[in-house]
């Protein structure tokens, strides 16, 4: 905690490692949200969901 962190820089963003970890972990659960399925329930004979 007492040592200074690592910067990444990137043209003109400068943004500490930290950081961008959690921003990138964010973005990747956004994506799975995106494609994973949803839930639902199966229909019955008459076409109807319960």
């Amino acid at each position: 905690m007492d040592t200074p962190t690592t910067y990444f820089h990137w043209g003109f963003i400068l943004i500490s490692t930290p950081n961008l970890l959690v921003i990138a972990g964010m973005v990747v659960l956004f994506a799975i949200a995106l494609v994973a399925p949803f839930p639902h329930a199966e229909a019955d004979d008459d076409g109807r969901r319960n």
